[in-house]
């Protein structure tokens, strides 16, 4: 397998030397890897050990990342390598994310490898997921750059921990991204995640404000942790403050897994407290994920009510869209549509 040199690190005067891509900021020696164990320190510089390879590759429904105004009803490529530079407790990838072995990257993926592959398989877009992207950066934006070359687009779906300069030159070739909410308050994302929550804040506002990337969010709501009526209403006063009421929100169930197992799944009325509480705050379009309730995963048109988008699961089951307006009234609907 065959290291990849990167671009963020520097050197510092005890010897050490720090990778500059993430918040984390891992300061290694040589021979040591940071906590995403992806990046490395080998002779002397910052090296990605899994550029070029891969967990596996599956064609999606492009609602399964998840993103309902992206292209909806297409597949979607989606593949990953392994690490994270978050530490969250409850991850439903802990396979993948918490891999501490290169022996899990078993599928050899170049760049134009996965391009091709998506447009053998039928799909519309190439999806970075499974495990997040920003520890990937370079082998993910050389993929980007292969799968654009063919005509296809690119998604993101990542928690945003990520530093201002490595962000820029990420979603610069990125063109929709589902980005982690994970919870909203500093306290949650240390203890859980170690990790803060600022960079994430900030990460959501660069992409609406700064960018053409389409940006939907998603929350997993896990019982007692991030759940209460305040924290939710805080969450989504701020999103509706700094991103507006057009952002797609996601409410998804929590299930038991890794370092969580003791604590219980998230109840439907959960998310559906959790999504009333976002629409009274102003929000247009907000879901419910992990289970399955067709009202709460359809879009809604926000001006005349009237169904847009059918959906139960990840299955489309009605269109009322035309050129991105709605039939009964003509809103135009946020999004990138197809016929």
């Amino acid at each position: 397998m065959q290291a990849a040199a990167t671009k963020y690190w520097h050197r510092l005067d005890d010897g050490r030397v720090q990778c500059d891509l993430c918040p984390r900021e891992c300061k290694l020696r040589e021979g040591q890897r940071g906590l995403c164990f992806t990046r490395a320190r080998q002779h002397d510089e910052i090296v990605l050990t899994s550029y070029g390879w891969s967990t596996g590759v599956w064609a999606d429904p492009i609602e399964k990342k998840p993103l309902n105004h992206f292209l909806p009803g297409t597949l979607v490529l989606s593949f990953g390598t392994a690490g994270c530079n978050l530490a969250c407790r409850y991850c439903q990838n802990w396979d993948i994310s918490k891999a501490r072995t290169d022996d899990i990257l078993g599928q050899e993926a170049p760049p134009d490898g996965v391009a091709a592959s998506a447009v053998t398989r039928g799909c519309r877009s190439v999806a970075f997921t499974y495990n997040d992207p920003v520890v990937f950066h370079e082998y993910a934006i050389d993929t980007a750059r292969a799968a654009h070359s063919v005509g296809l687009k690119t998604v993101a779906v990542t928690a945003g921990y990520v530093n201002p300069e490595p962000r820029a030159e990420f979603f610069a070739v990125i063109d929709a991204a589902n980005i982690d909410l994970k919870a909203f308050t500093d306290e949650f994302y240390h203890r859980y995640c170690a990790g803060s929550i600022g960079p994430v804040l900030d990460t959501l506002a660069y992409v609406h404000d700064e960018t053409d990337v389409w940006l939907e969010i998603t929350t997993l709501l896990i019982p007692g942790l991030n759940d209460s009526d305040e924290e939710i209403d805080a969450m989504t006063r701020w999103i509706m403050e700094h991103l507006g009421p057009d952002v797609p929100h996601h409410f998804t169930a929590f299930h038991p897994a890794f370092r969580m197992m003791d604590v219980p799944r998230t109840s439907v009325s959960t998310l559906l407290r959790a999504r009333q509480i976002a629409m009274d705050n102003g929000l247009h379009y907000v879901y419910t994920g992990n289970v399955s309730d067709e009202t709460t995963q359809s879009t809604w048109c926000a001006g005349c009510g009237a169904r847009l988008i059918g959906r139960a699961g990840y299955r489309i089951t009605g269109w009322a869209i035309d050129h991105g307006r709605c039939r009964e009234c003509g809103r135009s609907i946020p999004g990138v549509f197809e016929g």
